[in-house]
């Protein structure tokens, strides 16, 4: 029996793996992609990106996307709220669970079980105890693009900010950040890879420092014919 399900939807890498994780094992109807969006920035939350390109994203992928509105400044009572809602009108329409691309932070886990619980809901982590070092290979190998669009610059410098994901940026990481910036150190945006119909098209705009400490790299929707900019994403 297929179980239907939510899919936390960062835009990110781990985000897609998750996603290929639960379609290439089965068993699975994802009823939508679930992300937050900053409405004072239209773009998505900690990860920076426009919500235009989220939404081809989505589109691309042939998945339903929820949308979750928050201010920026929002409580942590204010978010909760909000997600509550959402979760139990899915809930309500046999969503049983919502699955995350986290592989190891416990606290985080904890964290998701038990304001899944609340509503009746169960969590779903299809990377969990992976290593970490493989996972970021195996993104690659398989033919998944991404680009580089936040770092935390307590452990990450700018020129970071705005680089392709591939095997040079994993062997250009300082060997105390985990391969999948899994404790924050960047975050990212896929454009591309083997459940995508069609590649999203952007070129690299400004980057930018933000609450002094975190480097965006903007990146600017682009139409299919015209000039990326230098983006290698329309190549």
């Amino acid at each position: 029996m297929t179980e239907r399900v939510l899919l936390s939807w960062s835009g990110g890498k781990d985000s897609a793996l998750a996603l290929c994780e639960l379609q290439e094992g089965g068993g699975y109807e994802i009823a939508a992609l679930l992300t937050t969006v900053t409405a004072n920035y239209d773009r998505v939350s900690m990860h920076g990106v426009r919500r235009v390109l989220l939404e081809q994203q989505a589109d691309s992928l042939g998945l339903p996307l929820e949308e979750v509105f928050i201010a920026a400044d929002t409580s942590d009572e204010e978010y909760g709220a909000k997600m509550r809602e959402v979760l139990e009108r899915y809930a309500r329409g046999g969503v049983s669970a919502v699955a995350f691309g986290d592989i190891f932070l416990e606290d985080v886990r904890k964290y998701r079980e038990e304001r899944l619980a609340q509503v009746g809901m169960r969590a779903l982590f299809p990377l969990w105890g992976r290593d970490t070092a493989e996972l970021a290979h195996t993104f690659i190998d398989v033919g998944f693009q991404a680009v580089i669009t936040c770092v935390d610059t307590q452990v990450l410098g700018r020129p970071f900010a705005g680089r392709d994901f591939d095997g040079q940026f994993l062997a250009d990481l300082p060997s105390s950040i985990d391969p999948c910036g899994e404790n924050g150190a960047f975050h990212s945006f896929v454009y591309n890879g083997p459940i995508f119909r069609e590649r999203v098209l952007y070129a690299k705009g400004e980057v930018v420092l933000r609450e002094n400490r975190f480097y965006y790299c903007d990146l600017v929707p682009v139409q299919a014919g015209q000039d990326p900019r230098g983006s290698r994403s329309a190549s």
